[in-house]
C-alpha cells in the first residue's frame, strides 16, 4: 500500500529518496505483522511466492545493491546454485532476525547515502545479460532503483497476504499503528 510520505524538505534530494525506500520497506515489513512461522512461510496460491522468502530476498537485495554502490564484497553473495534460498526462509532462520538484518542494511544503505560526496557519483553495474556492458549508475538510480525492487515486492506480498488470511495493506497499516499506540502506552505505563 501506498502511504504518504513527507519530503520534509523539499531540497533534500537525498532525505526524499530515502524516505521513499523506507515507504517500500514498511509495506514488505507490515505484510509479516502478525503472523507465525508457519504462516510466513506457506505458499498461499500456486506461486512459489511466501511472505517469509520476499522478506528474505529484499533485505539481501537491498544489500547486493549497497555492497555494489560501496564497491564492496557481498558478504551473502549467491551463486547459481543459491539462487533459489534467496527466496526462503531456511529452517532456523526466522521473520524476526530477517527484519532485524534488513534493519541493519537499512540503517548502512542511510548512512552511505548521507556520506556519499554527490548523488552523481557512480559505480558499475555487474557484468549479467541483463546488463549493458560497462555501464555505470549513480547513487540516485541506486535509491530510485531500490523503490522500484522493493516496490514489486511489496506488491506481491499485498497479494499473498491477503491471500493466506484476508488482511489487506489497509488493514495492516491501521494494525501497525494499533501495535505502536499499545507500546506508547505500555512505555508511559511503565514510567
Amino acid at each position: 500500500m501506498v502511504v504518504h510520505v513527507s519530503s520534509g524538505n523539499p531540497a533534500d534530494e537525498r532525505g526524499t529518496l530515502l524516505a521513499f525506500v523506507e515507504a517500500q520497506r514498511g509495506a514488505i515489513r507490515r505484510s509479516v505483522l502478525g503472523l507465525s512461522r508457519e504462516q510466513a512461510v506457506s505458499r498461499p496460491s500456486k506461486s512459489e511466492l511466501t511472505l517469509g522468502g520476499l522478506l528474505k530476498h529484499v533485505a539481501e537485495v537491498e544489500l547486493n545493491w549497497l555492497r555494489l554502490a560501496q564497491r564492496r564484497e557481498n558478504e551473502r553473495a549467491r551463486t547459481q546454485e543459491t539462487w533459489g534460498e534467496a527466496f526462503v526462509l531456511q529452517d532456523g532462520e526466522t521473520v524476526e532476525e530477517t527484519l532485524a538484518f534488513w534493519a541493519g542494511v537499512a540503517a548502512e544503505t542511510e548512512e552511505f547515502i548521507r556520506a556519499v560526496p554527490s548523488m552523481d557519483d557512480t559505480f558499475p553495474l555487474p557484468a549479467a545479460p541483463w546488463f549493458p556492458k560497462g555501464e555505470h549508475v549513480s547513487m540516485r538510480w541506486f535509491l530510485v532503483h531500490l523503490v522500484e525492487e522493493i516496490g514489486r515486492h511489496a506488491g506481491h506480498a499485498d497479494i499473498v497476504r491477503e491471500s493466506l488470511d484476508g488482511q489487506t495493506a489497509f488493514g495492516l497499516v491501521a494494525l501497525e499503528q494499533e501495535a505502536a499506540e499499545s507500546k506508547a502506552a505500555d512505555a508511559a505505563g511503565a514510567a
